[in-house]
This record gives C-alpha cells, sequence and structure tokens, in this order.
C-alpha cells in the first residue's frame, strides 16, 4: 500500500508520461499535482516509488517513468475509465449490425478496435462446434503436390497443400472431389468418417488414402481456431515501439505466425470480463514493450472467443479498455441476434 502523497504522485507521473511519452521530472510532477509540495519534497516521493519499483529513470534522465509494476498499479487501483463517446457506439452498432455472416463480422470487430483504438485489433475466431464443409476441391499443382480448397458451411474459404505418396492426373483428382460433394456436403466430419469406413472399402486404395487425408485435413482446418490480426502497421507509428527495432521485429513475426498469440487469447476466455496483460505479464517475449487488453465475446451467453487490442505500454488504459469491452458487447449482442434470426 502506498501512502496518499506518494499515490497521488504516482498517479499525476504516470497521466503525464502517457500524455507526452517524456520522463517526468520534479519539478512537472510539482506543478502538475495539485499538492503544496516542494520539488525537494517530490523528488523524494519519486525516489520512494523508484526504490519500490514503480517508477525508473531511463538513462541519465533526471525525469521518471513508469515501469510495469507502475502502469499495474495504476490500471488495478488509480485509473479512472473514460466512457465511450455515444457517436463511436453508435459506429460500432451499425458496423457490427450488419448482413455480414458471423465469420466476417468478427473480422469486422478486428478492425474497429483497430480503428477506434490506433492500435492493432486482434480477435480469436470462434471453434466450430462441428466441423463439416459445403464445398471441397482437389487441385494438381505439380507432381505430389495437391491443394485442397474447403468451404465452411458459412461460406469461409481455407487452402491447405497435399503431398501424397503418389501423383494423380486432374481428372482423378476431380472425380474425387465429385465423390466427396455428391455424397458428404454438409455432413459432420464424425459422420463422414463412419460412412467412409465402409465407402473406402469399394475404392481403390490410392482414392481411399487420398480421401482418408482429405478428411483428417479438413477436420483440423474446419475445428481450428484463428487469429484474425488488422493494423499492425499503427504499431509503426509509435515512437516507444520504434525504439526497440529488434523486439518490434520479432512482434511481426509473432503476428505472422499467430500461434503464442492464440495461445495467450484462448487462454483469456476463461476469465470473465476485460482483462489487461502489461508488458511481460502477456507471456510472448517480444510484448515486453506492448500491453495486451482483451475481452471475451459470446452468442447466447456461451464463450464463443476473444477480442483485444495490442499497443504499447504507453497507452490510454482508461480509453482503450471501454473500446474493447463494448466492441465485444456488441458483437455478442449481434451474433446472438443473428442466430435467432436464422
Amino acid at each position: 500500500m502506498l501512502e496518499p502523497r506518494a499515490t497521488h504522485l504516482l498517479k499525476t507521473l504516470i497521466d503525464l508520461y502517457i500524455a507526452d511519452g517524456h520522463p517526468v521530472g520534479s519539478r512537472a510532477l510539482s506543478r502538475h499535482s495539485g499538492l503544496d509540495l516542494s520539488p525537494a519534497t517530490v523528488r523524494n516521493v519519486m525516489a520512494d516509488l523508484e526504490e519500490m519499483g514503480f517508477i525508473t529513470s531511463p538513462h541519465t534522465s533526471a525525469g521518471r517513468m513508469p515501469t510495469v509494476r507502475g502502469y499495474r498499479f495504476f490500471v488495478d487501483s488509480l485509473m479512472v475509465v473514460k466512457p465511450i463517446a455515444r457517436q463511436e457506439i453508435e459506429r460500432l452498432e451499425i458496423e457490427l449490425n450488419s448482413d455480414a455472416r458471423p465469420q466476417q463480422m468478427v473480422a469486422n470487430a478486428a478492425s474497429l478496435l483497430s480503428q477506434l483504438s490506433h492500435f492493432a485489433g486482434v480477435v480469436l475466431t470462434p471453434k466450430r462446434r462441428e466441423a463439416a464443409f459445403r464445398h471441397l476441391e482437389f487441385l494438381r499443382l505439380s507432381e505430389r503436390r495437391i491443394l485442397l480448397i474447403i468451404v465452411s458451411p458459412e461460406g469461409d474459404v481455407q487452402n491447405r497443400i497435399l503431398q501424397p505418396h503418389q501423383d494423380y492426373s486432374q481428372d482423378e483428382l476431380t472425380e474425387t472431389s465429385n465423390f466427396f460433394n455428391a455424397n458428404f456436403s454438409g455432413l459432420p466430419m464424425s459422420a463422414i468418417r463412419l460412412r467412409l469406413a465402409e465407402e473406402l472399402k469399394m475404392l481403390r486404395q490410392d482414392i481411399a488414402t487420398l480421401m482418408s487425408s482429405a478428411i483428417d485435413l479438413s477436420e483440423e482446418v474446419m475445428g481450428e481456431t484463428e487469429a484474425v490480426i488488422v493494423g499492425e502497421k499503427n504499431l509503426l507509428t509509435h515512437q516507444d515501439l520504434l525504439e526497440h527495432m529488434e523486439k518490434l521485429r520479432y512482434l511481426f513475426e509473432v503476428f505472422e505466425k499467430k500461434t503464442s498469440l492464440v495461445h495467450l487469447l484462448d487462454a483469456s476466455q476463461s476469465a470473465k470480463g476485460v482483462q489487461i496483460y502489461i508488458g511481460a505479464e502477456a507471456g510472448v517475449m517480444p510484448l515486453d514493450e506492448c500491453s495486451i487488453i482483451t475481452a471475451p465475446y459470446t452468442v447466447d451467453g456461451e464463450v464463443m472467443g476473444t477480442m483485444g487490442v495490442i499497443g504499447p505500454t504507453r497507452m490510454a488504459y482508461e480509453r482503450v479498455i471501454p473500446i474493447v469491452d463494448v466492441t465485444a458487447q456488441l458483437l455478442s449482442n449481434a451474433l446472438s441476434q443473428k442466430k435467432s434470426d436464422a
């Protein structure tokens, strides 16, 4: 626990640092704090806060800036959340209550988060309860390389490469595609497996092997979650991150591979409400100069996925947190309504 004077000065320091990004000196802090304290007294309090790990002094500057521990204390105990502007809520309602498919609505939410926060928006798409496909097609790319095109019942398209042990002609692949679509379109993969067990006995071994591989891959693709990331380039406009180019470069590799982000967002689905990961708290190595704010979204009360914003640790948390929270609530409402209308 901090005594009231130290608490007030820490909040003032963090507010000032978030506003302009410059380390805060004792004179500036004394002037903006509203307390009748001399710069010398402020310096003493700042020294105590630094010793406790709430602030730090970059380089040889006399100014101080918050640490991850300082931001965490600020977010948990000092911050006053600002309500989101009515026009922004109306914009979200219009954009999310559209005729788009659910998957597209989720992607739209990532874009809106990025636009409103001016950071990167990310959404974890929901897992499908029962993997199925509407249309499936094999295309021969080259010897022993086949493109498998899978269209979900919602119209989403996924492409994967198959590398079978033998070569197939395009005529054979077209015949196999037609067989799949005529007999199994719209059926759950579990049901397809049962029916195929008998069908494969009557097919040539090479075609049977190809079909089994396609089912395995389709089930994996249609049942997996995916992180949709929008607005990564916004992070290139923030000086805080540009000062750490090597880590920023690695961060973009994380965005491209998405695996660690999917794990983080997947884990945050079990938490209620908004979650805030500051710096190294995210457990994603290059994000120690970044913060992630997430919130789950639901359909009829059941959690379907997670959405969030990725930005520098020096962000206006009091503004970004309600953006994430309200967007998650409005997306939940829109998805639930679309389900009831279906």
